[in-house]
């Protein structure tokens, strides 16, 4: 059975990420998307927001899990018995940062954990969380960027809501 990984903050959770969870699912008997505890951000979501939020946004995906981790990326894949790391690319910039995390990573785990990337779709390539959380800081309209339920969950945090 071939299982990857797909590791990320998820804070929130975009139509990017969702795009690149559906398609890795196509590739791989089993995906597990995993939430990382980066105990160096405050993020907008808490680990178990977060890992209820994706549960949700990919319920209708059957072979796909969701789970959190701390520390090393290559610690869990070997706990988990997992050989390939999912990235979502969506310019040149992330590619150089990807790149050298997936270097490193098959170093560290001594060539038992590669890396394979996605391009996200050109309709999602302007995605990234932290404008989402931006732009619903300012009260701005942020449904084509991620599930409707998550976009009452971020307002919510901000106390605001989408202007019309």
């Amino acid at each position: 059975m071939k299982r990857a990984v797909y590791p990320g903050s998820f804070d929130p959770v975009t139509y990017g990420h969702l795009d690149v969870i559906r398609r890795a699912s196509e590739i791989f008997d089993v995906l597990v998307i995993s939430v990382l505890n980066n105990k160096t951000k405050t993020p907008l979501f808490s680990v178990e927001e977060r890992v209820k939020i994706l549960k949700e946004a990919t319920k209708d995906i059957p072979n796909i899990q969701v789970d959190s981790f701390s520390g090393l990326l290559i610690h869990y894949a070997a706990e988990n018995h997992i050989h390939v790391a999912v990235r979502g690319l969506r310019a040149i910039t992330d590619f150089e940062y990807e790149l050298q995390i997936a270097q490193t990573n098959r170093k560290l785990s001594d060539g038992r954990l590669d890396t394979m990337f996605l391009t996200t779709s050109l309709e999602y390539a302007y995605l990234s969380s932290s404008s989402v959380k931006e732009i619903a800081s300012f009260g701005g309209d942020i449904s084509q960027c991620v599930p409707d339920f998550v976009a009452e969950l971020i307002y919510e945090k901000y106390r605001v809501g989408a202007r019309e």
